[in-house]
């Protein structure tokens, strides 16, 4: 057992980093939250700039540590890891506050790519602000745009959507409001779902091309293209589905997407939201004026009894 004489004279841990078999001593850090982006796949993906911040903060708070160290022992960086996933983040954020607080620096990973991006962290982030602290992003690597880079589909406008809905129905809907964004789709799947979800975005979708990258910067990458149908019906066979996927889908047809029934649209934002929130939504999602959206909205929500109006201003 150690005694507390050997702990007072225990060394102090050394701020460095190996890389290429070259130890390196990174600049000393100032107090704040970073907001570091790891590989997805290739360890070498890694910047520069992330190893000094991992190796000279305080603490690393990262999703899964034995992920997280995986990486920080590639570098030779000792850095102390603690969890914070979204299972202990109510728990665990008050205490990293509090080292934020003491004058502490400290590092927010995710298990793969760009962090709060399909990802628990953004209370930690809105927190931190909320306190003072200085919040600093290092980007990098990133699934998302990876995939958006290498599919050769529109990447002029996107919509990331994340994980769908692991219910059948759920899913269903999910996509059916999806269908009519003039946007190409940008989705996360695991391998255990893929086929389920290709079969559903076929079915109401129809054969718009898309694009599934598997397994990005990864020794067994991936990247197939075609429509949706023959996607749908390969992967519904014995297609290999281990490890992760992004689905990447194009917009619908433009003559689909000037189309649009924006009455149609608003009539279910009113049903979820506010005057003001569906404007913004619709707006965003349609590409058509605030202000004509908004003197819609104002009749359709007279007329369905729906009227939430909070004060919306046409900014």
């Amino acid at each position: 057992m150690m005694r507390a004489r050997d702990q007072a004279t225990t060394p102090p841990r050394t701020a460095r980093y190996v890389i290429d078999g070259r130890p390196v001593d990174p600049p000393a850090l100032a107090n704040g939250l970073y907001i570091v982006a790891t590989p997805i796949g290739n360890l070498r993906d890694i910047t520069l700039r992330a190893l000094d911040v991992l190796a000279a903060t305080d603490l690393i708070a990262c999703e899964d540590t034995r992920i997280t160290r995986r990486l920080i022992d590639h570098y030779g960086i000792t850095t102390p890891l603690t969890p914070y996933h979204e299972h202990n983040a109510a728990a665990a954020r008050p205490k990293l506050l509090t080292r934020l607080a003491a004058g502490a620096s400290l590092a927010l990973v995710s298990d793969a790519g760009t962090p709060l991006i399909s990802d628990p962290g953004f209370k930690l982030v809105r927190a931190a602000r909320d306190a003072g602290h200085t919040v600093t992003a290092l980007p990098g690597p990133s699934a998302v745009l990876a995939a958006l880079s290498i599919c050769g589909l529109p990447t002029d406008r996107f919509f990331f959507e994340g994980f769908l809905p692991s219910k059948p129905l759920q899913r269903r809907a999910r996509i059916a409001e999806l269908k009519r964004l003039p946007a190409t789709l940008v989705l996360y799947e695991g391998g255990s779902r893929v086929a389920a979800c290709l079969a559903d975005l076929a079915a109401e979708l129809g054969p718009r091309a898309a694009a599934l990258c598997r397994e990005l910067t990864k020794l067994h990458e991936e990247v197939r293209r075609g429509d949706l149908n023959a996607l749908a019906a390969h992967y519904a066979g014995d297609a290999e589905t281990r490890g992760e996927f992004v689905i990447v889908v194009a917009p619908p047809d433009e003559r689909l997407a000037e189309s649009i029934d924006i009455d149609t649209l608003l009539r279910d934002a009113l049903g979820r939201l506010s005057v003001k929130e569906a404007v913004a939504e619709i707006a965003a999602v349609t590409g058509q004026p605030r202000r004509e959206v908004y003197q819609r909205a104002l009749t359709l929500s007279k007329d369905l009894a729906l009227s939430k109006d909070e004060g919306f201003r046409d900014d």
